[in-house]
């Protein structure tokens, strides 16, 4: 199983010289199975690079694409008008989200309309499939897909992706609570092999500034991987004031606490 970054970037995407090693665009991750299918984690500006490779794959074969939504928040689903594969006769696009199908269809609709998009989403003409996550899980490719509701404004789930054995939690886009830790996404991510988390603000810029915003630190993260007894932490979803420099210094402070941890980039492929 391998996942791969395409952007690691929250709130909005940012570019220079500042942000080169982690990479300016903003959350997509796409995973690698054993049949044809596409599986994609989120629609933010990270998923444009990826539709290109999708493109030059493709001859004239119906090109399956599951896409699992976290949530409708901009950064999260902003790149999904410039996603090639939306545009072509060829592509099938399942999307799956927490929330109802119809609902789905119409957060993804506003994206095309009201003078944001010239082309509405009914004018593109891949055929679009809306799906509600199953409570006990489903399929893709021989990946077993699994939710958790996170603690996030408007609401969020994490994902767990489980092969052979092995797993990845991607839990970008959550709060830690007050006192302790999310208890339950530290049962759902309980030994499994990768958990991405969301390291938006530090501690201190989480205490002065931003409770209730709906997103957490590199310490909450290496807390609720202690107790999950995963085998590594991989921060992600960084905030777009942070430089390189900034988040290298975040990661000298996670591995004190938790040595198995690193920093996602875009790029990046993750083995497991």
């Amino acid at each position: 199983m391998e996942l791969v970054f395409w952007g690691v970037r929250g709130t909005v995407p940012v570019s220079g010289r500042p942000f080169l090693k982690f990479g300016g665009r903003t959350a997509c991750a796409s995973l690698m199975t054993d049949s044809e299918e596409k599986l994609i984690i989120d629609a933010g500006t990270g998923i444009r690079g990826l539709g290109g490779m999708f493109k030059t794959e493709n001859n004239r074969k119906t090109l399956r694409i599951t896409l699992l939504l976290t949530h409708f928040h901009l950064d999260h689903v902003i790149g999904l008008p410039f996603f090639e594969p939306l545009f072509s006769p060829d592509a099938e696009i399942a999307f799956y989200s927490f929330t109802e199908p119809e609902e789905t269809e119409g957060n993804l609709r506003r994206l095309f309309s009201g003078g944001l998009f010239p082309v509405e989403l009914d004018q593109t003409p891949s055929r679009k499939i809306y799906k509600k996550e199953e409570a006990e899980g489903f399929f893709i490719g021989g990946v077993k897909v699994t939710t958790c509701p996170l603690h996030h404004p408007q609401g969020s789930v994490a994902y767990k992706l489980e092969t052979d054995g092995r797993s990845i939690v991607f839990a970008t886009d959550t709060e830690h609570p007050e006192t302790g830790i999310d208890e339950r996404l530290a049962a759902f991510a309980g030994g499994a092999s990768c958990l991405i988390y969301d390291a938006t603000f530090t501690p201190e810029e989480y205490e002065s500034e931003y409770r209730g915003w709906g997103h957490s630190t590199w310490q909450a993260g290496t807390k609720i991987a202690r107790r999950a007894g995963v085998r590594k932490l991989l921060l992600s979803h960084f905030n777009p004031d942070h430089s390189d420099q900034k988040i290298r210094e975040i990661l000298r402070l996670a591995r004190k606490e938790f040595p198995r941890s690193d920093c996602a980039r875009e790029g990046m492929r993750l083995k497991i």
